[in-house]
């Protein structure tokens, strides 16, 4: 349970500082035959900073559950 909480807590933190990337694909715009004509297209993906304030707050209140749940 610790460990879940810790990794919600940095994933957390994470999408707060980045909130998207971006990455290269390579598509096929012309496949005639022997002919191939292929570009390098730019793909972004972009998250809500409050998703990772969501992540953060659930993997605290998950640390904190399962300190209390230990000490019962």
């Amino acid at each position: 349970m610790k460990i879940i909480a810790i990794v919600l807590i940095i994933i957390g933190i994470a999408m707060l500082i980045w909130t998207g990337f971006t990455y290269t694909k390579k598509e096929k715009i012309v496949d005639a035959g022997p002919i191939q004509i292929s570009a390098d297209r730019q793909k972004t993906i972009n998250w809500p900073p409050y998703a990772g304030g969501i992540l953060f707050i659930g993997g605290i209140i998950l640390l904190v559950a399962s300190k209390k749940g230990a000490t019962a």
